[in-house]
C-alpha cells in the first residue's frame, strides 16, 4: 500500500516538474511578398496561423482580427508578415479572399474584383462565421488599400457597425478626388462612424491612394499616422506598408493601447517592406 502510493507520488512530482509544450513561434517576415511562397504551395489554403475556426479569443485579446486585403491580393498573398505576427501575439486571426475572378487558380487568387455589393456581402458572410465560431460579440479589423473600404460599406450598409470594435487601414482610401464606378457612396457618406475606433496609417510615398491624404479624416474616434512623420528612413510605399516593420508596430499598438510597444525606426525599401 505505502509502495503504490509512492509510487503515485513520484509520478505525480514527474509530472509536475516536466516542461509543458508550447507551440514555437512562427516566424515573420517583414515583406509584402512573404506570403506568395504559401499560396504557391497551397493554392487556396490559409496561411499559417490564420482561419482556425476552434481558435477561442483570449482574456488579453477578446476579439478576433479579420485581415482584409486590398485589390488583386487575396487571404495568403496579402498578409504573409501579419498573419504569423498577430498569431504569435496571441490573437485569433482570419483572412478571407474576396471578390476573386471566376475560374480555377491562379484566378481564384486574385480578389478585390467585382461589384462593391457583391463583395460587401461576402466580407458580411465571413465576419458573421467568424464571430459564431468565436463566440464573441465583437472583431477588429486590418484591412490594406481596398481592404480599408470593405469593412465600412459592411459597417454602414449591412448591420455591421455595432460588431467592428477597432478599425486599423493601411493605406486607407476614405476620399476621392474622382468618382470610382460602385464607390460613389464615400463621398455622400460620413466616414466615420462613433461607435468604431479607427487608426488609419499612412505613406507619403503612396503611388495607388493619392493624394496620400485621402485616408487622413480627422476625428474624436479616428488616429492619423504618417509613417515618415517621425522616421524619414521608412520608404514603404502603397504594398511595402503591409511589409512595414515600422507600420505593423503601429497596427499592434492601435489593436492593444493599452499595452504600447516601441515603433522601431529603421530603413524599410518600397514595394517589399
Amino acid at each position: 500500500m505505502r509502495t503504490c502510493s509512492f509510487a503515485a507520488l513520484w509520478i505525480a512530482v514527474l509530472l509536475a516538474c516536466a516542461p509543458t509544450a508550447t507551440a514555437e513561434p512562427l516566424p515573420v517576415d517583414y515583406n509584402f511578398f512573404a506570403g506568395v511562397p504559401n499560396e504557391l504551395n497551397n493554392p487556396g489554403g490559409s496561411l499559417p496561423g490564420t482561419n482556425d475556426f476552434s481558435c477561442t479569443p483570449s482574456a488579453a485579446h477578446p476579439n478576433p482580427v479579420i485581415l482584409v486585403h486590398g485589390t488583386g491580393g487575396g487571404q495568403q498573398t496579402n498578409w504573409g508578415t501579419y498573419a504569423p505576427l498577430l498569431k504569435n501575439e496571441g490573437y485569433c486571426v482570419f483572412a478571407l479572399t474576396y471578390g476573386a475572378l471566376p475560374g480555377p487558380w491562379p484566378l481564384s487568387a486574385i480578389g478585390g474584383l467585382g461589384d462593391i455589393e457583391e463583395k460587401g456581402a461576402q466580407f458580411a458572410a465571413f465576419a458573421d462565421r467568424v464571430l459564431q465560431a468565436t463566440g464573441a460579440a465583437q472583431f477588429d479589423v486590418v484591412g490594406h488599400s481596398q481592404g480599408t473600404v470593405i469593412p465600412s460599406y459592411y459597417a454602414h450598409f449591412l448591420g455591421g457597425a455595432s460588431r467592428i470594435d477597432k478599425y486599423v487601414s493601411l493605406a486607407p482610401l476614405w476620399t476621392l478626388s474622382s468618382p470610382i464606378p460602385g464607390y460613389e457612396w464615400l463621398a455622400t457618406t460620413p466616414t466615420y462612424l462613433p461607435q468604431i475606433t479607427y487608426t488609419n496609417i499612412m505613406t507619403r510615398y503612396d503611388e495607388v491612394v493619392v493624394p496620400y491624404t485621402a485616408g487622413y479624416v480627422e476625428a474624436p474616434n479616428a488616429t492619423n499616422i504618417v509613417v515618415q512623420d517621425t522616421c524619414d528612413q521608412d520608404f514603404s510605399e502603397h504594398a511595402g506598408i503591409a511589409g512595414s516593420p515600422r507600420a505593423a508596430a503601429m497596427v499592434l499598438n492601435a489593436l492593444d493601447p493599452a499595452h504600447p510597444r516601441p515603433v522601431p525606426c529603421e530603413f524599410v525599401p518600397p514595394f517589399t517592406g
